[in-house]
């Protein structure tokens, strides 16, 4: 499929009679069939699964449901979702992510304006920003990544159909985490950059940054100029450096989420504790919502919530800080779980990440079960921890390790 065919923003049923059409049946042309690494093509509970269990690893509310309606349509119109396991791709291809850059605090006034203009919004900015990206640098990509959990699945898996490619299991922070910078390419020496954007309006802009800080400050700022996001193509890499700079199984990982929880629900067990033993996690909190401060602001949005205890935790309550997603939670006014370790927040009937009230929001009213689970050892460094850590969100406490917090706290049982 040529670049200027996916520039045309042609619709995906056509993108994909091409690709059967006309485009050989792996991205690398010159590679014979016999040295084609495997590669296996994902069924269709298996893509839910993912995007289940991708919304858990989120650690923030996520909306699965509107994921699987997207990629259910996609797979209908015949779209296949392969994946090809990270340490199985071959160290000279070239790797992509896409996803979307937030914009907590858009700008309005350009929304208002651009509608008086009467400007289109273009389709298929995903697709657009990797096409100026790969026009940049002057490279043809082989295979897909994960930027991150939670909607950028959605646009992984979207992304690789229309270009025939496939996904690699692996992720570059497996949670959804609220700056670029945030990610294991970073600690490991692996810019972002260079980066493409293109707005909803078509607009297209390319990144050279000095560094990652520098791309998340210019990235942002045409987020939050653009009326609240963009689309982003990033961390071009070699085989190479994504056996070195990414989390592995992340989508495997995920694919177990989401499993474990559909299984205990349809065995008529408690799924989120079967999630809990699945991951070694720990049942921190589970209430009822009572405050919700939220504010979009600088690109993001931050949330303070605070749960009024229910059944064992009656009489108790626990609080969360926010930024786009979970970052710490006390119990009753006591730390309790701080990123990079991980915090879930799930409805207590479906195990599932809990829906509504905006990105990192908490609804009103609403129950919710806390789960926190130990952090991948890649996190855990002092370089992972000075990057997501208290500290880099402006807390003036250290990181600790989650079994130490849970060691020292009340018995709920």
């Amino acid at each position: 499929m040529s670049r200027s065919a996916r520039k045309r923003g042609w619709p995906l049923t056509c993108l994909l009679l091409m690709i059967a059409a006309c485009a050989p049946a792996d991205p690398r042309t010159d590679m014979a069939a016999a040295d084609m690494p495997p590669v296996r093509t994902l069924g269709a509970q298996e893509v839910i699964d993912l995007l289940v269990g991708s919304c858990i690893q989120a650690t923030r509310g996520c909306n699965a449901a509107s994921y699987i309606e997207t990629v259910t349509a996609a797979m209908a119109e015949g779209a296949e979702f392969r994946v090809i396991s990270a340490d199985d791709l071959p160290d000279d291809w070239m790797a992509v992510g896409t996803a979307a850059v937030g914009g907590g605090g858009a700008w309005e006034h350009v929304i208002e304006r651009t509608e008086e203009q009467g400007l289109e919004l273009v389709e298929g900015t995903n697709a657009r920003s990797v096409e100026l990206l790969a026009d940049h640098m002057g490279v043809e990509f082989n295979a897909v990544l994960r930027l991150e959990s939670a909607g950028a699945t959605r646009s992984a898996l979207l992304l690789a159909a229309e270009m025939g490619l496939p996904l690699v299991d692996a992720c570059l922070s497996v949670r959804a985490r609220p700056e670029i910078q945030q990610q294991i390419p970073w600690l490991v020496g692996i810019p972002s950059t260079p980066s493409a954007l293109v707005t909803r309006w078509g607009d297209q802009v390319v990144i050279e940054g000095v560094d990652d800080y520098r791309a998340e400050d210019l990235a942002r700022g045409v987020a939050v100029s653009s009326g609240g996001g963009a689309a982003i193509a990033m961390n071009p890499m070699t085989g190479a450096e994504v056996k070195r700079g990414t989390i592995k199984g992340a989508l495997t990982e995920a694919i177990e989420f989401g499993r474990t929880v559909r299984e205990a629900r349809e065995q008529g067990n408690d799924p989120v504790a079967a999630l809990i033993e699945l991951t070694g996690g720990y049942k921190l909190f589970q209430g009822i919502v009572t405050r919700s401060d939220q504010r979009g602001d600088r690109g993001f949005s931050w949330t303070d919530a605070e749960l009024a205890g229910v059944d064992e935790f009656e009489g108790h309550t626990y609080e969360i800080f926010v930024k786009n997603e979970n970052i710490v939670s006390w119990l009753d006014g006591e730390l309790d779980a701080i990123s990079p370790d991980y915090i879930f927040n799930l409805d207590p009937e479906t195990g599932e990440a809990i829906t509504g009230g905006g990105l990192g929001g908490y609804p009103m009213g609403m129950e919710v079960v806390i789960v926190g689970v130990p952090g991948h050892a890649e996190w855990l460094t002092p370089e992972g921890i000075d990057i997501i850590g208290p500290r880099h969100f402006g807390f003036d406490f250290d990181y600790v390790p989650i079994a130490e917090l849970q060691a020292g706290r009340p018995s709920f049982n």
